[in-house]
């Protein structure tokens, strides 16, 4: 037993031995390579290219002329003065109502018109050439007048500038002028007749439990029919008229 305990510590030891000659082994190696590691001296790095500084250019009014012309508090430094619009152009003159017409004749100088600025006026006789108003006579014939107002011609019959207002609210004819053209006409239908009064009796419309009167119910107030009693009251806009149920 001692012996074989005595072989196992032997071969431990060996081992033990064995493992520590590896060991240095390892170490002495790594110790080697260190050196040779630190011996080498390392590749030089080239300096990097750095570009070379600009100068700073002196300074000068004219590069602070974008900052004078735009202060906040100094806008009368600014050159470039903002004119105001134009102003928008007149509307377009409206052409005032034509002259009225009340015939044409001619005497042999050339054709004269009759005509009046307002409907029902006095009128006069106007050549061609002459003026009435804002209008000038340019041409007159038997069946129109041409008019200039503001560098243009205006043309219209005669039926159209006739005053028709004036005509309308002439004086009717007397008696005795009328032609008997009206003798013959059929004489005007007699009115129809009134229709008969209401009975005194409530309606069918219900207002509630009230009901309204009938149109053309004459009947005092305090009438009794059908159950119901007819009431009438005063308001401002007239008399007002129901049936109530009497109790």
């Amino acid at each position: 037993m001692k012996q074989r305990l005595l072989l196992l510590n032997m071969v431990l030891l060996l081992a033990i031995v064995a493992a520590g000659a590896v060991l240095r082994q390892k170490y002495l190696q790594s110790k080697g390579q260190q050196q040779v590691v630190l011996q080498q001296k390392p590749a030089p790095v080239p300096p990097p290219n750095i570009p070379p500084i600009q100068k700073t250019p002196p300074v000068t009014a004219s590069t602070y002329a974008q900052v004078a012309q735009q202060m906040l508090f100094t806008r009368d430094r600014n050159p470039n003065v903002i004119l105001p619009p134009p102003p928008a152009p007149p509307p377009p003159k409206v052409m005032p109502p034509l002259p009225f017409a009340y015939g044409v004749m001619d005497f042999g100088s050339g054709p004269l018109v009759l005509l009046s600025e307002k409907s029902g006026g006095q009128n006069k006789p106007y050549k061609v050439g002459d003026k009435i108003g804002e209008f000038k006579v340019l041409a007159v014939s038997n069946k129109e007048i041409s008019f200039e107002w503001e560098g243009k011609e205006v043309k219209k019959r005669l039926e159209e500038l006739a005053d028709k207002v004036a005509a309308n609210n002439a004086p009717p004819e007397p008696a005795a002028t009328r032609t008997d053209a009206t003798a013959g006409a059929p004489k005007p239908l007699p009115p129809p007749p009134a229709a008969p009064p209401a009975e005194a009796k409530p309606s069918k419309v219900e207002l509630g439990e009230n009901r309204a009167c009938q149109p053309g119910d004459s009947s005092p107030a305090g009438t009794v029919a059908d159950g119901y009693k007819k009431v009438v009251k005063p308001s401002p806009f007239g008399s007002t008229c129901y049936w109530e149920p009497s109790k």
